[in-house]
């Protein structure tokens, strides 16, 4: 069992950012967890389930993201674990009891700075306002888009009117933002879709006012 922690731990040692490990195996070892690292997930970054039967709880995250998003995802997924062995699972999955819980366990990496400054900056601002997830608020996602790799366009970035293929293949004509998304026409079936603002987007054709304006 010892052998099997430590060969964990150092697989684990590898999707997060240097000193995390220590603040985040106490949390991992208070609970039986299964935890599953995974192919990337188009709908989402990780999940909880909660025990079946006499199983562990399961948290999956998805293995593509950047050592702070990998972070902040399990540590979200973690807090629905431990408002869930509190609280019961009759809870709203982003209600109070889940807030409270997840600024809890963060603030000891905000504290012993785990995370570099802009983006504690922005992921303190996010859990004071009840920020469910790095998806939805959009401060938090493009501040952790800067430590990718190989960073992409996204859909925001493009002028109204663009051309470009999305991360399932499909081919999207941009429209005007309504609320808090685009509205955006599929060139492959005519249907209109609400796209989200940080959705990946391959540039392929630039509206031809913007081309005129350029020449």
């Amino acid at each position: 069992k010892v052998l099997k922690m430590r060969k964990s731990e150092e697989v684990l040692a590898k999707y997060i950012p240097e000193n995390a490990l220590d603040l985040l195996m106490p949390l991992l070892k208070e609970d039986p967890i299964e935890l599953k690292i995974k192919k990337p997930r188009r709908t989402k970054f990780g999940d909880y389930r909660f025990p079946k039967k006499g199983k562990r709880h399961q948290i999956s995250i998805n293995n593509n993201l950047n050592p702070f998003a990998f972070l902040i995802t399990l540590l979200h997924e973690i807090a629905h674990l431990k408002a869930f062995v509190e609280f019961g699972n009759r809870i709203k999955p982003h209600g109070n009891e889940w807030q409270e819980t997840f600024l809890k366990i963060t603030q000891p990496f905000i504290q012993e700075k785990i995370f570099p400054d802009n983006l504690a900056s922005v992921l303190e601002k996010s859990l004071k306002k009840g920020g469910a997830s790095s998806c939805t608020d959009l401060d938090l996602f493009r501040e952790l888009q800067k430590f990718e790799k190989s960073p992409k366009t996204s859909v925001e970035e493009i002028p109204e009117g663009a051309i470009f293929r999305a991360d399932n293949k499909m081919i999207f004509k941009k429209g005007a933002i309504a609320r808090k998304r685009y509205k955006c026409k599929c060139l492959d079936n005519g249907r209109e879709y609400m796209v989200h603002p940080l959705a990946k987007a391959e540039l392929i054709e630039t509206p031809k006012e913007e081309i005129s304006a350029k020449s």
